[in-house]
C-alpha cells in the first residue's frame, strides 16, 4: 500500500501541474491536485517504514476520502457534461472528476487492504 501511495502522490503532483501549466489555468485552485498530491507522496514515503506503516495508510485513506468529498461534485458535473450538458470550465471539471476517481479508487483499495491485514493478524498466532 505504501508504494501504491507513493504513485498515487506522483500522479496528483503531475495532473495538478498539467492543469495549471498544460492547460494554462487562470487560477490556482488548478494546483489543488498537487497540493493533495504532495502529502500522499510524503504518507507513502514515510508508509514504507514498518513501524509507521498502519498510521500513514490511515492518514492517506482519510486524505484521500476528503479528496472524494471534494470532488464528487466534479464527477457528477463531468457525468452532466458527458451527456450533452452545457457547462463552465469543461477542462476543470474534467481535472476534478479524474482525480474524484483516482480518490474514490485508492479509498476503496485501502479498505480492501486494511480487511486483509485484519484477516492476515487473526491467521497468524
Amino acid at each position: 500500500m505504501p508504494k501504491l501511495t507513493v504513485v498515487m502522490g506522483i500522479i496528483f503532483i503531475v495532473l495538478g501541474l498539467f492543469a495549471y501549466f498544460g492547460l494554462r489555468a487562470e487560477s490556482i485552485t488548478a494546483l489543488i491536485p498537487t497540493f493533495f498530491g504532495i502529502p500522499f507522496l510524503i504518507l507513502g514515503l514515510l508508509g514504507q517504514k514498518d513501524n509507521l506503516r498502519k498510521h500513514m495508510m490511515h492518514a492517506a485513506a482519510a486524505l484521500a476520502l476528503i479528496g472524494f468529498l471534494g470532488t464528487a461534485s466534479g464527477l457528477f458535473k463531468f457525468i452532466s457534461m458527458i451527456g450533452g450538458t452545457g457547462v463552465e470550465r469543461a477542462q476543470a471539471v474534467t481535472i476534478q472528476a479524474i482525480m474524484s476517481i483516482l480518490c474514490l479508487l485508492f479509498v476503496i483499495l485501502a479498505v480492501k487492504s486494511f480487511i486483509d491485514a485484519r484477516k492476515a493478524r487473526k491467521i497468524q498466532p
